[in-house]
């Protein structure tokens, strides 16, 4: 708590202030955050562990997705062959798949393209059973990519 100081000394305040000094509290604060800061990085890595080596060959489950596009005129086109209309979209993507329903498909209409057609793409990707499904889009320019 502080007290105030005598102006004069024929001027005597006898009330002392009441006011709390919060810079030292402040600085408290600040090296408990910085300490927290940097502590907390060591909590999450975990324990380190010399892992044994072996002759397994690596997991090859990241096959490049499968993309249907659809063009200015609306036709439907699988990895750069053309579809047509949704039954050869269909017959299109099982062959490409190999009849592997996890693989991604990725969905890449022109910009011209109504929205009903590209909405008529996802819905038949879906309908065969292909959950990974996603829509291919450009970063606009000047925008940091994620």
């Amino acid at each position: 708590m502080a007290f105030a100081l005598r102006k004069h000394d024929s001027e005597f305040d006898p009330q002392p202030m009441a006011d709390i000094n919060v810079t030292p509290l402040v600085d408290v604060m600040l090296v408990l955050l910085i300490v927290f800061m940097v502590a907390a990085p060591l909590m999450t890595a975990g324990v380190p562990v010399d892992l044994p080596k072996t002759q397994a060959k690596q997991l090859d489950d990241q096959q490049p997705p499968i993309v249907v596009s659809v063009d200015a005129n609306g036709a439907f086109f699988v990895d750069k062959r053309e579809a047509g209309a949704a039954e050869g979209l269909l017959a299109l993507l099982a062959e490409s798949s190999g009849g592997a329903k996890d693989r991604r498909v990725h969905i890449r209409a022109d910009k011209a393209v109504p929205y009903g057609k590209v909405a008529e793409a996802m819905g038949l990707v879906s309908s065969a059973g292909y959950a990974k499904v996603a829509l291919v889009s450009e970063a606009a320019r000047g925008a940091a990519p994620r």
